[in-house]
This record gives C-alpha cells, sequence and structure tokens, in this order.
C-alpha cells in the first residue's frame, strides 16, 4: 500500500509516509480537485519527479481528512511553500526523496519536515552548511550527514525566513547516531535567538527522516 504509515504528532497534528510505487496516471487518481492539480503539477518530463509531487498532494488530502472535514486546495506561496487555500490557520510541510514522500498537517502552529537519501553528495557540501564543531561530530558517518542536512532543512521549514545562512544561523548539538532519536537545533538570527527538539528516525536502511512541530505559542 502507498500510504506507508499515519502518525500522530500532537492533538492537532499528524505525519504521514508514502512509499512511492505508483505512477503518476495512478496517483492523479487518487486526488480529489484533479483539475486544480492538473493546471498547478510543474512542467517537469522526469515520471519520478511527477509522481513525488502528485505523491505528496495526495499524502496532503489523507492526512486531512484525519483532522476536519473542509474542502480546501493546497497551493504554494511566492517562497514555495505549502499552504491550504481555506484553511488559512493550518500549516503543511512536504518533502520526497527517492521513493519516500513525507507530510504533516497540522491545525495550527508550526511544522516542518524533510526526508532524505543516504548519499556522499551532503559529505561532498558539508563545508557550505556545516559549521566546524557539526563537521568534526561527523566524522566520517554519511548518515551522520544526511541527518544533519536534513534537520536543518527541517529547521529552516519551521521558520521559513529567506536568507537564513545554513552554517552559521542554523546549528545542531552534537549527537550519537541511533534508529531514531531527538536532536536539539537553534536558530541565531541577530535580534533573535530560538531552541527546537526536531525528531528523527531511519527510513529502511538507507534514507532519513527528520520532523519537527510546534504549537502557535512557541518563541
Amino acid at each position: 500500500m502507498p500510504l506507508y504509515s499515519l502518525t500522530p504528532l500532537s492533538e492537532h497534528a499528524l505525519l504521514g509516509l508514502w512509499h512511492l510505487t505508483e505512477m503518476p496516471p495512478a496517483l492523479h487518481s487518487l486526488l480529489p480537485h484533479s483539475a486544480h492539480y492538473a493546471s498547478q503539477q510543474p512542467a517537469v518530463r522526469d515520471l519520478t519527479r511527477q509522481a513525488q509531487w502528485l505523491a505528496g498532494r495526495a499524502l496532503t488530502h489523507t492526512l486531512l481528512r484525519k483532522l476536519t472535514s473542509v474542502h480546501a486546495l493546497l497551493l504554494n506561496d511566492v517562497n514555495g511553500r505549502p499552504y491550504l487555500e481555506q484553511l488559512p490557520d493550518f500549516a503543511v510541510s512536504l518533502s520526497h526523496s527517492g521513493e519516500w514522500v513525507a507530510g504533516i498537517v497540522a491545525a495550527q502552529g508550526r511544522v516542518g519536515t524533510d526526508v532524505e537519501l543516504i548519499r556522499p553528495k551532503a559529505q561532498h557540501l558539508a563545508t557550505r552548511f556545516l559549521a566546524e564543531t557539526e563537521r568534526a561530530n561527523a566524522g566520517d558517518d554519511l548518515a551522520k550527514y544526511s541527518l544533519y542536512w536534513s534537520a536543518k532543512e527541517t529547521l529552516y521549514k519551521l521558520h521559513s525566513r529567506r536568507g537564513v545562512v545554513f552554517k552559521e544561523q542554523l546549528l545542531l548539538n552534537p549527537f550519537e547516531l541511533r534508529e531514531a532519536g531527538v536532536l536539539t537545533g537553534h536558530l541565531l538570527l541577530e535580534n533573535f535567538r530560538s531552541q527546537h527538539q526536531i525528531s528523527y528516525q531511519r527510513l529502511a536502511t538507507d534514507y532519513v527522516l527528520t520532523y519537527c512541530v510546534e504549537d502557535a505559542t512557541h518563541g
């Protein structure tokens, strides 16, 4: 079944994982408001990217039906951040990598999620997004580099602030990698600092998932 799991994260928020096995035509058939999404779909030829985009919408509506009976359209703002047009107080975060699509829908507050395939790319780019202490903690562990990247992506999505420098303003405490756990992250801006708990887990053997949900009163 493509819908791999649904996990309550709070009274108001659900995390969903979609194991992508379908081609785009099958995913189109699962979507409500099919004309809307057909008009919004990015013009890319790659079938995997098409399927990832469609699965993200199918997953969003699956989660939404668990939280409300309101019919809403998923759109993207000028920064690419997803939102529900008819439910302005709801929060949505989506991510995809390879055969996995992750999504969170919450009735309030802020959310962020990211899924990443473990691969050498994150280590190769480490000087661009990791502080020296973070690179030292990662060592030669490809999974830790991918997890650092994923956690920073989640924290970035949580705040949706343009121009944030990942290696200086999104920092993570050193950690020991496990199958699942919680990372402590920090957002450091000129006139604002905040601390956040980012949950993570391994998916199969070659993917990492991170996510964070915060209510409307946090920081």
